[in-house]
């Protein structure tokens, strides 16, 4: 009787032992597709707010190329383009967010580079947009170039390649500068547009998009220079190839689509 009771109370222990083994192996297991087929949409993390990559209308309906390319990943797995669910994430938090789950792939602007591949065990499947860092700031200041920005007040954000490229930039040149840093861009923006630094930093791309939301976009101007290469790219996790393989030749049909004129 003894024996029978301790074989039972191994097996209960085994049973749970192995039940809560399946609950981690379910939330770790790196098989993206499976949990995204069982969901029925893709959860794409994608930038806040970035006019022709990724901003909402009034009705929550989203557009942009990011935007383009998480359709494209939906449509590739269910035929089916609408079911693409959009995350908006900044940059401070995007790659957490992709490593924690909370987003299947990220299609925002994030610049590819072997750091972020090693640091947070991601992988950058194919370069979307070749971008470059430069600068925005008021046409009164009356610069030509980047070289003429010694003693500027920059304003940058916080965790992104740009905060590197502008220490290396000045640095190379000789030049003094004070940084001027936020860990979100709406708060990088605002601080620009009241004046609390003369120089704002961002991919190109960005600049641009920004200056439409300042307070007198007619006032400030973006220099022709690109102090950087920034290729960007969608991100995905690492070991987990069948998704990986997905996103990368959706994105290579989307191109090639581009080239042969069929997306005209």
């Amino acid at each position: 009787m003894r024996t029978f009771r301790g074989g039972l109370l191994i097996g209960l222990a085994v049973a749970v032992l192995v039940g809560a083994l399946a609950v981690i192996y379910e939330f770790y297991d790196t098989r993206t597709l499976k949990r995204t087929v069982r969901r029925g949409e893709v959860l794409c993390g994608v930038n806040k707010g970035l006019p022709g990559f990724s901003i909402p209308d009034d009705k929550g309906n989203w557009t942009g190329f990011d935007v383009d390319f998480c359709r494209a990943v939906a449509a590739a797995i269910f035929n089916d383009p609408a079911k693409a669910k959009f995350v908006p994430l900044d940059a401070s938090e995007r790659f957490k967010e992709l490593q924690s789950r909370k987003v299947d792939i990220l299609s925002r602007n994030s610049t590819w580079s072997m750091a972020r591949e090693l640091d947070y065990d991601l992988y950058f499947p194919a370069v979307a947009y070749y971008d470059g860092a430069g600068f925005m700031l008021p046409r009164s200041r009356n610069k030509e170039t980047s070289l003429d920005l010694t003693g500027s007040k920059v304003c940058v954000q916080a965790g992104t390649t740009t905060l590197l490229n502008v220490a290396d930039y000045f640095k190379a040149n000789n030049m003094k500068y004070e940084e001027v840093k936020f860990d979100k861009l709406d708060d990088v923006v605002k601080a620009y547009d009241t004046g609390k630094c003369d120089t704002l930093s961002a991919d190109v791309s960005q600049l641009y998009a920004l200056r439409l939301n300042l307070s007198k976009p007619g006032d400030h101007m973006i220099l022709p220079d690109m102090i950087s290469k920034e290729p960007l790219a969608p991100v995905v996790r690492q070991r987990d190839d069948d998704w990986m393989m997905i996103v990368k030749w959706t994105l290579y049909a989307m191109i090639n689509a581009e080239e042969l004129g069929v997306s005209s």
